[in-house]
Order: C-alpha cells, then sequence, then structure tokens
C-alpha cells in the first residue's frame, strides 16, 4: 500500500475508513481544487463568458479523462449526476413498450430497481429478476434488454460479462461498484450502455457519475431529460438539434468546483498508478475474505472486486459496534450483511483490525 497515497486522505488519521461502496474518501488535493474554483466564483462572479468558458474546459477535459478509464472515445460519454442518472437515461432513452422484456438479477440496488419499476408501471414492460449468477443463461429472444451489475453490491460477485456479450439483448451494466474499483474496458465487456459513479471509488463529489454509450447506440437513444445542455443550438429549441455524441445525455452544466474536484482526485489516484491500485484493491479485498472466514465468520460468496460482505445476527447494530472501534462499515438493509470496501488505500493492519474486531462480536 503506497504511503504517498494513505497520506492524500487526512480521514484516514482518524478512521479506518472501509465504506467507499457508499462515497469515497475526499484527498486533500481535491479540497484546494475545488477551494480555489469557489474564491474565483467568489472574487470574479460567474455570469462572464471567461466563467463559461472555464466551466467547458474543465467539462471537456473530465469528459476524455474518463473515457480513457473505460476505454472508449470522449465523444461516448455524457456527464451526469449519479450511476441512476445514467440508468434512467438508458431506460427512457431507448423505445422500450408494452411486453418488452427487461431481464435483471436479485442483486441489485434500489437506484437500478427503482427505475426499473418505474419503466413497468409506465410504460408496461415485463421487468423479470432471475439469480445474480445464473442472468447471462437467462436471456431470450424475448429479452431487449439486460439491466445489472458489474458488481454486486451486495456480495462482490462480478457478472459473468463475457456470458453476456452478443447475447441479441442491449446490455446496461450498473457500474457503480466497478469502475475505479477494478479494470474496465468497455470494448472488452462487450456492453452498450455503462453508468457509474463519481462519488465513489474515484474519489469525486457527491452528484457526479459517467454514462458510457457504444457509439452505435447514440443516435437510436433519445435523450431522456432534454434540456439547454442537449442542444447543439440554442436558438433553434423547439426544433430539438442535438448535440453531437454522448454530451447530449449529459445532466446539465456540472458546476467548475466539482469537475476541478473529479480530475483533481483522478490526478491523485493515477499519479500513483491506476493499474496498480485497481490490483491492490481487489487483492485487499480477497485477504479480508480470507481473515475473516479464518476466523470463523460467515463471508458471502464473492469475485474478484472490492467489496466483502459478511453475515451478522444484526448487521446494523454490527456496523455501529465497529465504527465505535474506528472501523467504518455499512451494513445492508434487507440483508444478514456487514460489508467493507477496500480500497487501495487500506493498510494491511486495518485489514486484520477489522477481522479481529468482527471476530470478537
Amino acid at each position: 500500500m503506497p504511503p504517498s497515497l494513505r497520506s492524500q486522505f487526512p480521514v484516514l488519521e482518524r478512521v479506518a475508513y472501509l465504506n467507499t461502496g457508499s462515497v469515497g474518501p475526499v484527498p486533500r488535493a481535491a479540497t484546494k481544487a475545488a477551494k480555489a474554483e469557489l474564491q474565483t466564483a467568489l472574487e470574479e462572479g460567474r455570469g462572464g463568458a471567461a466563467q463559461f468558458e472555464r466551466i467547458e474546459q474543465l467539462v471537456d477535459e473530465l469528459r476524455g479523462r474518463v473515457a480513457g478509464l473505460l476505454n472508449c472515445w470522449p465523444q461516448e460519454v455524457a456527464l451526469t449526476g449519479a450511476t441512476t442518472d445514467g440508468v434512467n437515461s438508458v431506460l427512457w432513452g431507448l423505445d422500450l413498450r408494452d411486453g418488452d422484456e427487461v431481464l435483471t438479477s436479485d442483486e441489485e440496488h434500489p437506484g437500478l430497481l427503482a427505475p426499473l419499476a418505474a419503466l413497468r408501471e409506465r410504460r408496461g414492460a415485463r421487468v423479470r429478476v432471475v439469480p445474480f449468477a445464473e442472468l447471462p443463461g437467462e436471456v431470450t429472444s424475448a429479452t431487449r434488454l439486460v439491466a445489472c451489475s458489474h458488481v454486486s453490491w451486495h456480495t462482490g460477485r462480478v457478472m459473468d460479462t463475457a456470458a453476456l456479450a452478443g447475447c441479441g439483448a442491449a446490455v446496461l451494466l450498473d457500474g457503480a461498484q466497478g469502475l475505479g474499483a477494478i479494470p474496465v474496458d468497455v470494448r472488452e465487456l462487450g456492453c452498450d450502455f455503462y453508468a457509474a459513479s463519481g462519488q465513489k471509488w474515484l474519489c469525486g463529489p457527491i452528484g457526479s457519475g459517467y454514462l458510457y454509450v457504444r457509439g452505435e447506440r447514440i443516435e437510436g437513444l433519445a435523450p431522456a431529460a432534454p434540456g439547454y445542455q442537449t442542444l447543439s443550438d440554442s436558438t433553434r429549441p423547439l426544433d430539438l438539434p442535438l448535440k453531437d455524441g454522448a454530451a447530449r445525455f449529459d445532466g446539465g452544466l456540472p458546476p467548475s468546483h466539482h469537475s476541478a474536484w473529479a480530475l483533481a482526485s483522478l490526478d491523485v489516484l493515477e499519479g500513483e498508478g491506476m493499474e496498480r491500485l485497481l490490483e491492490r484493491g481487489p487483492a485487499s479485498a480477497e485477504r479480508l475474505a480470507g481473515l475473516l472466514a479464518a476466523r470463523g465468520l460467515t463471508v458471502a460468496p464473492r469475485g474478484a472486486s472490492t467489496l466483502v460482505s459478511w453475515e451478522a445476527a444484526d448487521s446494523e447494530a454490527e456496523s455501529r459496534r465497529l465504527l465505535e472501534e474506528g472501523l467504518l462499515v455499512r451494513h445492508l438493509p434487507g440483508t444478514p450483511y456487514v460489508r467493507a470496501s477496500v480500497g487501495a488505500w487500506t493498510s494491511d493492519q486495518e485489514l486484520e483490525r477489522l477481522a479481529e474486531t468482527a471476530a470478537s462480536n
């Protein structure tokens, strides 16, 4: 674990931060970058041409940086406010009709399931839920869309995306626990859409997210929430001239301090070598799973991810107890699980302390 990386996160001096799966820690550089943008707005205002040019400059840079992480073209990336924003963009942008089947799994986040429920209620789409591990084999000729997690937020299991590629249905992956946590290459995944968060494993601001739309799919996806930022020509809004590329799906204009924060966090992570960090996080999580199991705790079946879940008699009470011991984890409502999110910044000593403390209850 790189000491230089840990030093970037002051919160680690106070607590073992093991809840990045909800929201990531904030690096020093991010607060400095955000403060600089806010100070400029305070002193120079926010309504001049120079200010808007600055916002657009940051947006373009961020889109390009995220495209690099996803291994796609910048024109295939939309900037959203959350993973769920990307999910909604796809569900409402596709021409799904009465009776069309959407296949999903039994380990999905409410941020995916609630939009699916609304699609079922408002458009009559048929939502079919199957076990996570069995999902690829459940695709049929009636399936119009597969909408599921790349990494299960419950257990840390990883979807068999190779089996989904070329399944005949469009594929939307919820990448909230993927991007920034494990290697993500949308070309290799073979998905049509990949919705991800900025505030989790990329340590960006709450209210940031990203949506990959495969180039061939852009024209066939209608903007779900068209507005000023959707238009290529704002003088003809009733003609709805759309921007080229996935920018037509952007969720409004991100404030400059949000974009600067997101970019600064990427600088911190990439400065340590993103490939190395994406190896260390899952390897450390695997070690934690072994430590917990060796102490008699029941660890949920998992994959090569950064999430480790284990059973507790009262998961909510257990997460509170662990926090009192300086270990920030979370309980998963409706399940028996306590979940730890293991980042590349997590030390071996923190893993051992968590396993010992969890087993002492």
